[in-house]
């Protein structure tokens, strides 16, 4: 997959939503059932989530998908 501008900023929002959150990558995949290994690929924008994963994230943040997706 080849990274758009988008995913990059997605993956930069996320990043910096998650650490304001007091998560790290491996707290974050561990209450999400996610793997660390994609949380980290989310963040670099080298991976697209789908809606489920949002959702997952989302809610262990305490936001909504639009949130996130609001970049």
């Amino acid at each position: 997959m080849k990274s758009t501008q988008k995913d990059i900023s997605f993956g930069k929002k996320l990043a910096r939503t998650r650490k304001n959150a007091g998560y790290t990558q491996e707290k974050l995949a561990e209450k999400s059932g996610l793997s660390t290994t994609f949380i980290g690929l989310l963040e670099t924008g080298n991976r697209r989530a789908s809606l489920r994963s949002l959702q997952k994230i989302a809610s262990i943040l305490g936001l909504k998908v639009k949130d996130l997706l609001n970049f």
